[in-house]
């Protein structure tokens, strides 16, 4: 049965957010908001986590994970990243974009892409995830909370609690968040390709 935390969304419960954090460092696996839409996460590393994300999602070994960093200095430790990227990337965060980006040696292999040797990252601008990221230490390994079959991700707390109770260890609400998912931006290659448009601006990029 998941633990439901009900936090305020703009300077949530410092007590909350570190429970929530040491049920992540011990193996858990939560629901969380960001600013585009609630999000599945575990901690970085956890094999057993991505597994349950992959089975919640029925998502196959060619899904991109995202790892959802605090801020600029962190995304750079698992990406590489060169100054045209960097200057676009850095223009767009925090906000509601992932980038896809060759990875570093930081990031465990199984997360990785299997033949392009790429991962999303993302700097939400969202005060829980913010103040949750804080306390970790480290990025999320992180997935958006979509459902198999189901054309809109979930956005009530009380309702992933419900529908999600008997596979995940802890729900993370603040009310209202993200309807949309992130605008998904591949730079592995020569020029930007957007994968998937959502809740960021993606003009920017075309």
């Amino acid at each position: 049965m998941a633990r439901y935390f009900d936090v305020h969304p703009v300077d949530p419960q410092r007590r909350a957010i570190g429970q929530v954090a040491d049920i992540v460092r011990n193996g858990g696996l939560i629901a969380y908001p960001t600013d585009s839409c609630f999000a599945l996460g575990c901690q970085l590393g956890d094999a057993a986590g991505l597994d349950r994300i992959r089975k919640i999602r029925k998502l196959d070994d060619k899904h991109h994970f995202t790892l959802v960093c605090s801020d600029f200095a962190q995304l750079g430790q698992f990406v590489h990243i060169d100054n045209r990227v960097f200057r676009a990337v850095k223009a767009a965060t925090p906000g509601s974009y992932t980038f896809i980006l060759p990875a570093s040696k930081e990031v465990p292999r199984r997360m990785m892409h299997p033949k392009k040797k790429t991962v999303g990252v993302r700097i939400p601008e969202h005060a829980v995830a913010q103040a949750l990221l804080a306390e970790l230490g480290e990025p999320l390994l992180s997935s958006t909370l979509l459902l198999p079959d189901e054309p809109d991700p979930l956005t009530q707390g009380w309702e992933i609690k419900e529908r999600l109770d008997g596979v995940l260890d802890a729900v993370l609400d603040s009310g209202e968040c993200g309807t949309e998912p992130t605008t998904v931006v591949d730079f592995s290659g020569d020029e930007p390709e957007i994968i998937r448009r959502g809740a960021g601006d993606p003009a920017r990029f075309e």
